[in-house]
């Protein structure tokens, strides 16, 4: 139904890791990491790798931790991130990058700094926009949970609005106060990129599909209905979170099995029980 992507967050950068994708079948990445690793990133000898092993850069996620250092909301903050986003947006287009995404505020905001956050972040939007514009590149605003810009359609509408060439990327386990159906169905064919995982509803937290909620069979149709051109993104660091009933590391394939289930409607796997540590005479 879409290609399977995988986003790098949890994981290092590196040839090993671009390869270990590709012997696993997945044919797109998306670029995620923290900023000092970011900072650290060769551009060229990443090509080089995606290049060798097959694999494509499907987007690249900007840096937007920590939080006192990086918020385009910020008014103090602002022209900083944007100066530091621009230079990041450069380098990535130059091997080929053409969607970047970006969280619009980080958090907390007291409802009472809300529409003045909002103000800076439309700004700051129209002008890295204006940087992506210059290299065929699109920005994608991400919904957010909690106190964020961007924690439901009304905010990411009015994000949007900041330039015409604005995208969003939807985040299936971000929305806390809307129903990622109607989401979907409100903002359309702006959505051009996705983050999969499942929740609870409560809060974030990044989880297989089938280990919460989520009406995936739902959502699959809504994203048929907006015509939703772009792939199925996993983010989800492949570390156990040890407070579900998965108790093992996942491993690449487990993403192919997985996507494949929820595209064909079928029973979804979930890893109950640690893979056996095999001994020698095994």
């Amino acid at each position: 139904m879409y290609k399977i992507g995988l986003s790098t967050t949890g994981e290092k950068l590196c040839e090993e890791t671009i390869k270990e994708y590709a012997k696993s079948g997945i044919e797109f990445i998306e670029i995620s990491a923290g900023k000092k690793e970011i900072d650290l990133i060769n551009y060229d000898e990443l090509k080089m790798w995606t290049d060798r092993y097959g694999v494509k850069i499907w987007s690249f996620h900007l840096p937007f931790y920590p939080f006192d250092e990086l918020d385009i909301s910020n008014d103090k903050l602002a022209d900083y991130t944007v100066k530091y986003l621009t230079d990041i947006i450069k380098k990535a287009c130059k091997i080929g990058v053409d969607k970047f995404i970006i969280h619009a505020s980080g958090e907390p905001i007291d409802e009472s700094d809300r529409q003045s956050r909002m103000e800076c972040a439309k700004n700051s939007l129209f002008k890295l926009c204006e940087v992506a514009r210059e290299y065929g590149a699109v920005i994608c605003v991400e919904d957010l949970p909690r106190s964020c810009l961007g924690r439901n359609s009304s905010d990411i509408s009015e994000l949007l609005e900041s330039h015409k060439d604005l995208r969003a990327c939807f985040d299936t386990n971000h929305l806390l106060g809307e129903s990622n159906i109607d989401f979907i169905k409100k903002i359309g064919n702006k959505i051009v990129t996705m983050h999969v995982s499942d929740y609870d509803f409560i809060n974030e937290r990044h989880w297989l599909p089938g280990e919460g909620k989520n009406d995936w069979q739902g959502i699959l149709e809504a994203l048929k209905e907006i015509d939703y051109q772009g792939i199925w993104l996993y983010e989800i660091d492949r570390k156990s979170p040890k407070t579900i009933i998965r108790q093992r590391d996942l491993e690449f394939s487990d993403f192919i099995r997985n996507a494949n289930e929820v595209f064909e409607n079928k029973e979804i796997t979930i890893f109950s029980t640690p893979k056996p540590n095999l001994g020698f005479w095994d």
